[in-house]
């Protein structure tokens, strides 16, 4: 079967089977890549219009105890300057955030034991009595059930937990032997048995990386089905063992956002920060390939460059004022609207 027979299966289907999806990483080409290109931001258009769900992106510490191999505020990179966001500063961001019209708020950082659950659960109480009308994303690695049954009942509504890849040998040369791709699992089943829009994701390209991976990728996606999901390209972060790696392809990550979208037609889909890292216009593009979620930060400017996930990371030196703006503008000029609407995600 051709690759324009296989992208008009899986749009007809929602569904390919692994050896269809190995071929489709292995030979698409560019007529390909446009063909799901089109077809993934007709389906997005159809479900959302051309509204872009905004969501505030507080990242509340750089303070991490794992070692991933990929992360530049892994535990043992001794060159980052390390903090932590007070309650107290983090409901600040909260305020900047509602004023500018956000209704979503994403609080996203490093697995920090000093964030236990009875810290974590005043804040996400805080804020939902200061701002009743919002919703709460949670992006702050794995933990227990019981944590996450905590969190939930506090009121967060949303959690996002990047699976990076769903083959166990792939997860086990990004991650130190203490993680396994097991308990990342564990965990995205509890978020979800739990009651939380649960999201996932994966890197593009990172180290090792073959087009079977992302064939098992495609499949636990469609079997999870998940609520939202972020991809983005691996990019090298200074002082970490894949420092020297190539960065990921921002064409072949466009095409497996394109995929998903055809597949699940109805998810939320960021275009993440690493896109617009990667190239100047790599969100608008993911916008344009079936995205239609962005994320501004509004975090203090103080902290941005020391959330150095990767080298080079965009926006560092904006206050949330100016990355609300060039996002906004960066929109309008693909001719979409920014909507600061909780968008939650509605089963079809």
């Amino acid at each position: 079967m051709k690759n324009k027979e296989l992208i008009l299966k899986l749009d007809k289907e929602k569904s390919l089977e692994k050896p269809e999806w190995i071929t489709l990483f292995e030979t698409a080409d560019d007529e390909d890549r446009e063909m799901a290109r089109h077809l993934a931001q007709k389906i997005a258009k159809e479900q959302f219009g051309n509204r872009i769900y905004m969501r505030g992106l507080i990242e509340i510490s750089n303070i991490c105890k794992n070692d991933c191999l990929y992360c530049g505020i892994r535990k043992s990179n001794c060159n980052v300057s390390r903090y932590r966001m007070t309650k107290t500063q983090i409901f600040e961001c909260c305020e900047i955030g509602y004023k500018s019209g956000f209704r979503t708020f994403v609080l996203q950082g490093g697995e920090d034991g000093h964030f236990t659950d009875d810290i974590l659960t005043e804040i996400v109480s805080g804020i939902k009595e200061k701002f009743p009308d919002c919703a709460i994303t949670l992006s702050l690695g794995e933990r227990s059930r019981e944590s996450y049954e905590k969190l939930f009942k506090a009121g967060a509504d949303r959690y996002l937990l990047r699976h990076e890849t769903a083959t166990r040998e792939h997860y086990d040369k990004l991650h130190p032997e203490n993680l396994s791709l097991e308990n990342r699992m564990e965990c995205l089943k509890n978020l979800k048995e739990i009651g939380f829009q649960t999201g996932c994701g994966m890197m593009i390209g990172s180290p090792y990386q073959t087009a079977e991976n992302l064939a098992n990728d495609m499949l636990f996606l469609e079997e999870f089905k998940p609520h939202m999901i972020g991809i983005g390209p691996f990019l090298p972060a200074e002082n970490t063992p894949f420092e020297k790696e190539k960065a990921g392809s921002l064409e072949e990550t466009l095409f497996v956002l394109s995929l998903v979208r055809i597949m699940l037609p109805n998810v939320l889909l960021p275009a993440t920060t690493a896109l617009g890292t990667l190239s100047k216009d790599g969100r608008q593009r993911a916008i344009l390939s079936g995205a239609n979620v962005m994320m501004p930060n509004i975090s203090p400017t103080e902290n941005r460059k020391n959330y150095a996930l990767y080298n080079d990371k965009i926006g560092t030196g904006e206050d949330a004022e100016k990355s609300v703006e060039n996002v906004v503008n960066s929109l309008k000029e693909i001719g979409y609207e920014p909507t600061v609407a909780r968008g939650d995600y509605k089963e079809n």
